[in-house]
């Protein structure tokens, strides 16, 4: 998995105040925690780019005045109307300790369902994984090429080597929909074929009888 460096500053105070002027200043107040102790910080909002506006997952490699650690973005937090930067959470990394990550999924191929006109509906965008830090993903590849009207891929279906997919297993990552306008066709051809069905089965008993 690829990491993206980023370098902060120890915060001296912690009140609401002072977060509103590191942001006002294009800073993100920030905290890691998963050590001995928990170290607030701040770090330049545009070192955050390539890890939030992204859709691969990496570590984190903060260097915090001088002390590096290996981490984790667990949280993040936004502003509902301007989408700045509000707040980040960072987990430190132990290379021997397994780790829970959202791991984006990213679909493959061509689902045969949507070429005949159905919508592909992504569900789950990210699955839960846990495994140690050297085995955790940067994505989840699921392969869409099999799919047709109706179906679905669910969770149960994917697995990556030496991780745990934490999701409930019977969940839909991807689906078909058909299209409102060939839902009646479809009821219809249905119908018809359940009628020639009921037709040929009539004629059967007639011949009988006539024996």
């Amino acid at each position: 998995m690829k990491t993206v460096e980023i370098i902060g500053y120890k915060r001296a105070n912690l009140g609401k105040k002072e977060a509103k002027k590191l942001r006002a200043e294009a800073m993100v107040p920030a905290v890691l925690y998963g050590g001995e102790k928990q170290i607030h910080f701040y770090a330049p909002m545009i070192l955050f780019r390539p890890l939030v506006y992204t859709s691969d997952a990496h570590f984190v490699k903060l260097n915090i005045e001088g002390d590096e650690y290996e981490a984790i973005l667990q949280d993040v937090s936004f502003h509902p109307v301007s989408e700045i930067i509000l707040h980040a959470d960072f987990l430190e990394l132990h290379r021997g300790t397994n780790i829970k990550m959202d791991i984006p999924v990213h679909l493959t191929g061509t689902a045969p369902g949507v070429t005949k006109g159905g919508t592909l509906i992504h569900k789950r965008r990210a699955l839960r994984l846990r495994a140690l830090p050297k085995d955790m993903p940067e994505y989840i590849e699921v392969d869409i090429s099999g799919l047709d009207f109706g179906k679905a891929i669910k969770v149960e279906s994917v697995e990556i080597e030496n991780c745990q997919v934490l999701d409930t297993p019977q969940a839909s990552i991807a689906v078909v929909e058909i299209p409102r306008a060939l839902r009646g066709k479809q009821t219809d051809d249905e119908e018809g074929a359940e009628d020639e069905e009921g037709a040929e089965g009539e004629e059967a008993p007639a011949e009988g009888a006539a024996e």
